[in-house]
């Protein structure tokens, strides 16, 4: 039975890992899976999913106002797909997010979503706040806080490490510009 899945974090959790992981688990047992992630997010270079531990593979992209459920209808009519795994999730729009949830109900396909569930002002991403709603399971991926606790909150940094409280809500970057922090060490951190 296809669900939708939704695997959520904050920054530098393995989410990555675990998508390539689950990803090559279908290819040991001789079924096809479709990777997609987000166009906009190119630090692993175009078109390709990269963990920081140094795993990666090539990847479909899905651009921000591209419908997703004509995009799996014609993956689907090429051959069969045993799984679509989708990375950085939270750059889904709500509308794709649905496409996503069809795709599932009326295509049978599994669709396995990962990404981040806030932004580095607490807020939902749009596509998290979808799949929180429309996700037949979710998941989180854990990672851990400087102090041990479970890190839930994302704090977004300066180029002289200032940690921002405004901003756009997308900023690509890495551990250049993020820090994962629980909750008490975040509102500490932005002065909340």
């Amino acid at each position: 039975m296809a669900k939708l899945y939704f695997n959520y974090s904050t920054m530098n959790a393995g989410k990555s890992t675990v998508l390539l992981q689950a990803a090559h688990n279908y290819v040991e047992r001789g079924m096809r899976p479709y990777l997609m992630t987000a166009l906009l997010d190119n630090r692993a270079g175009s078109a390709r999913i990269a963990s920081r531990i140094g795993i990666g593979q090539e990847a479909d992209t899905f651009a921000p106002d591209e419908d997703l459920f004509a995009k799996l209808e014609t993956r689907l009519s090429c051959g069969p797909c045993a799984c679509v795994f989708v990375d950085e999730a939270q750059f889904l729009s709500e509308d794709q997010v649905w496409q996503l949830a069809r795709a599932v109900d009326d295509l049978k396909v599994p669709v396995m979503c990962f990404g981040l569930r806030v932004d580095f002002r607490g807020k939902l991403f749009p596509g998290s706040a979808t799949l929180l709603a429309l996700a037949d399971e979710m998941r989180e991926v854990r990672t851990i806080c400087f102090c041990g606790k479970k890190a839930t909150m994302v704090v977004r940094r300066d180029a002289d490490g200032v940690p921002l409280k405004d901003g756009a809500q997308v900023q690509i970057g890495g551990n250049e510009t993020y820090v994962s922090l629980c909750r008490k060490h975040w509102r500490e951190t932005v002065g909340e």
